[in-house]
């Protein structure tokens, strides 16, 4: 990515939504970056602001963040299993899945077929036990979705085919495919048009004087926390982790929006996340024992 250094270098097309434009160019400028060159590399969808925030955190001036080629982040392959070899044969019916689904003829376009309602069932499902979510759709509006996430659902699946195991039934399998790509669907269409705050402190978060039922404990946990996300955290990790945990805003949303990766987001939370346990262990307000592991 090559971003001239001059006012002039503005771009004439934009190539990113208005309102999401400016979201992005305020986060640039929250994290150091003056306004116009925030203006100029945000009309670029392929640019990524998480990337350019962390640079600009690591001391990097901002005029030269924008030159980093790490910054135009494309999603990293996904790593590909091999079909399980163990000794147990895989049921027909799901082998049945996997040949038909691979072949170019009759079969192949009729498995593919089957595999659709399979998935349109499941993102049916998902979007109607969300639907609260988007107050405004009505049934044809929801029945649009769960058709166009079926149809990316049904991809998905192709390419990762090689990542079935045989743990489950494959139609099992699949069928997740359809209920995680119908729900980051909902959450995003539920936050297009509404506005992502760029926390930079829990303060408005933590009642200062705790109620009178409340713990003396409890309330100086929380106001060790406050202190530890002000003093530990970068200002980046800081909004990071605010965004996402307080906030609640979706990690598919925020990373949309950062035009950048879940697992980027990932790295920055735990990073944050392992900041704060230091700190806390270290004031004596929680123990040295390893959390334990999630799948």
């Amino acid at each position: 990515m090559t971003v001239q250094l001059t006012q002039a270098a503005l771009p004439a097309v934009d190539t990113v939504p208005g309102e999401v434009r400016e979201w992005r160019s305020r986060w640039l400028v929250a994290s150091g970056f003056p306004p116009w060159l925030a203006e100029a590399v945000t009309s670029d969808p392929e640019v990524d602001v998480h990337a350019l925030s962390q640079l600009v955190d690591q001391g990097c001036a901002p005029e030269l963040a924008v030159r980093d080629p790490g910054a135009v982040a494309g999603e990293a392959a996904m790593s590909t299993l091999p079909p399980t070899t163990s000794g147990v044969a895989r049921p027909d019916v799901d082998r049945e899945w996997l040949t038909d689904l691979v072949d170019d003829g009759a079969a192949g376009r009729h498995a593919v077929r089957r595999l659709r309602e399979v998935l349109l069932r499941a993102t049916r499902h998902q979007i109607w036990r969300l639907r609260d979510l988007l107050p405004g759709a009505g049934a044809t509006e929801l029945e649009d979705l769960a058709q166009q996430c079926a149809d990316d659902a049904v991809v998905a699946v192709l390419q990762r085919l090689s990542t079935f195991e045989g743990r489950s039934r494959f139609t099992t399998w699949a069928y997740k495919f359809g209920v995680n790509i119908a729900g980051v669907a909902v959450r995003r269409q539920a936050w297009r048009h509404r506005e992502i705050l760029l926390p930079d402190a829990l303060a408005w978060h933590i009642d200062p004087a705790p109620t009178p039922d409340a713990l003396a404990g409890a309330a100086d946990l929380a106001r060790a926390l406050e202190a530890a996300i002000s003093r530990e955290l970068t200002p980046h990790q800081r909004r990071i982790l605010l965004s996402l945990v307080v906030e609640q805003v979706p990690i598919d949303v925020l990373a949309e929006r950062l035009g950048s990766t879940r697992n980027a987001l990932y790295k920055t939370l735990h990073d944050a996340r392992r900041k704060l346990r230091a700190a806390l262990i270290a004031s004596g307000h929680r123990d040295n024992r390893p959390d334990r592991s999630t799948p």
